[in-house]
C-alpha cells in the first residue's frame, strides 16, 4: 500500500494547488480552470503507477492472454468486444510486452476522467481525492475493460449537458466496443436529461428497492435475456453483495445534493444531469449488496458522483464550507484505510517502482 499513499498525497497535494494556481475565469462563469501544469503532474502520477503495474485484480490474466494469445485479423470478427481485441491487436504488433497493453489502458482511462474532472469539478483536488479514496482508481486496475469503456463514455458528458444525443450515443455504441455493457447506457439517455428530484426520482429509487427484495426474481428475467451473450456467465457469480458501507458512502453526496438542491441548480444550472446519473449510480449499488456483479455497472454512473462531491461543499454557508471540506477528507480517508488495508490488504507489484 506505500505506493498508494503517497500517490494519493502528491496527486492531493498537486491537485490542490492546480486549483490555488487556477487560470483567471470571467465572473459569470460556472467552472474553474485548474493550472494545467500542476493538473498533468498529478494525472502523470496517476497513470504511472496503474500503468507500470503487473498485479491487482484480473491484471494477471490480461498479461496471460496478452502473452499467449497473440490475435490475428481472424479472431477479430467485428463482434462482441472487438473494440479491445483490436485494441490488443495493434500493441501486439509493436511488441510482445503486455506491459504495453496495462499501461495504454492506465493511459487512456485516467487521462479521459480527470479531462472531464478538470472541466467540470468545483474543487477539482476533492474529484481526485475521492477518485482515488473511495477505491474507483483501485477499480479501474480490477475491471481494464469496463472501466475504460465507463472512461470513454464519461468523455461524452458534455454531449448529455448539450443535449447532443446523435454524438451521445456514438460514443456509447464505441465504448460498447470494449466492453457490451455499455449498451445500457442508450436508454440512460432520455432518464438523465431531466430535472431530478422529481417523482421519477423516487420512483427509480422506490424501484431498485423493490428489486433487491424481488432479487431472486429480478435476475432469472435479466440471465435469462443475456443468456445468449458472453456475459451469461455472470449467473455463475455467487460471491455475495457489496459492502452496506460502500453504499452510505456512495450515497453521501446524493444526500446533500438533495438537501441543498436549490442552491445547486443555482450554482451549477446542469447539475440535475449529474444528479441523476449519481442516482442511477445508487440504484446499482443498492442492487449489488444481493450480488457483488451489479457494482460493475457503477463504473459508468459512479465517475458522476465525482464531480457532485465537488460542488456539495459550496452548498453550505461559507463559515461552515471549511469543516464541511476537512470533514469530507477524514470520512474518505478512513473509509479508504478500512477498505484497502482492513478488507482487502492491497498489495501492489511492479517491475519498474520498487519501494
Amino acid at each position: 500500500m506505500t505506493i498508494f499513499w503517497i500517490s494519493l498525497f502528491a496527486v492531493y497535494i498537486l491537485s490542490f494547488l492546480a486549483r490555488y494556481f487556477a487560470t483567471p475565469v470571467p465572473a459569470e462563469s460556472t467552472f474553474i480552470k485548474p493550472n494545467k501544469f500542476l493538473t498533468f503532474l498529478a494525472v502523470t502520477i496517476l497513470i504511472l503507477v496503474s500503468g507500470l503495474r503487473n498485479n491487482i485484480g484480473d491484471t494477471v490474466f490480461y498479461i496471460h492472454s496478452y502473452v499467449t494469445i497473440p490475435l490475428s485479423w481472424d479472431d477479430i470478427g467485428f463482434k462482441a468486444d472487438f473494440g479491445f481485441n483490436l485494441f490488443q491487436m495493434l500493441l501486439q504488433r509493436t511488441t510482445d510486452d503486455p506491459q504495453l497493453l496495462i499501461f495504454t489502458t492506465a493511459l487512456i482511462t485516467n487521462l479521459l476522467i480527470v479531462l472531464v474532472l478538470y472541466k467540470y469539478s468545483r474543487m477539482f483536488e476533492l474529484s481526485l481525492y475521492v477518485y482515488i479514496t473511495y477505491g474507483m482508481y483501485l477499480t479501474s486496475m480490477n475491471g481494464i475493460r469496463q472501466f475504460l469503456a465507463a472512461a470513454i463514455f464519461f468523455a461524452a458528458t458534455q454531449y448529455i449537458f448539450n443535449g447532443e444525443w446523435k454524438k451521445y450515443m456514438i460514443v456509447v455504441l464505441f465504448a460498447s466496443t470494449f466492453h457490451q455493457t455499455a449498451l445500457i447506457l442508450i436508454p440512460m439517455y432520455f432518464l438523465v436529461r431531466r430535472r431530478a428530484w422529481t417523482w421519477e426520482t423516487f420512483m427509480i429509487l422506490l424501484f431498485s428497492v423493490i428489486m433487491v427484495i424481488g432479487f431472486n426474481q429480478f435476475t432469472g428475467a435479466l440471465f435469462a435475456a443475456i443468456e445468449d451473450t458472453k456475459y451469461s456467465e455472470y449467473k455463475n457469480f455467487s460471491e455475495g453483495g457489496a459492502n452496506v458501507i460502500r453504499v452510505v458512502v456512495y450515497a453521501m453526496p446524493l444526500v446533500l445534493a438533495y438537501l441543498g438542491r436549490e442552491k445547486l441548480r443555482e450554482i451549477f444550472p446542469k447539475s440535475d444531469y449529474i444528479v441523476n446519473m449519481s442516482i442511477l449510480g445508487l440504484v446499482f449499488m443498492l442492487i449489488s449488496t444481493q450480488n457483488w456483479i451489479f457494482a460493475r455497472f457503477t463504473f459508468y454512473f459512479g465517475l458522476y458522483n465525482l464531480i457532485l462531491i465537488s460542488w456539495v461543499v459550496k452548498l453550505f454557508a461559507d463559515k461552515n464550507q471549511k469543516f464541511v471540506y476537512y470533514t469530507i477528507l477524514v470520512c474518505y480517508f478512513i473509509y479508504y484505510f478500512y477498505e484497502s488495508v482492513i478488507t482487502l490488504n492491497v498489495i501492489y507489484e511492479s517491475d519498474f517502482i520498487k519501494i
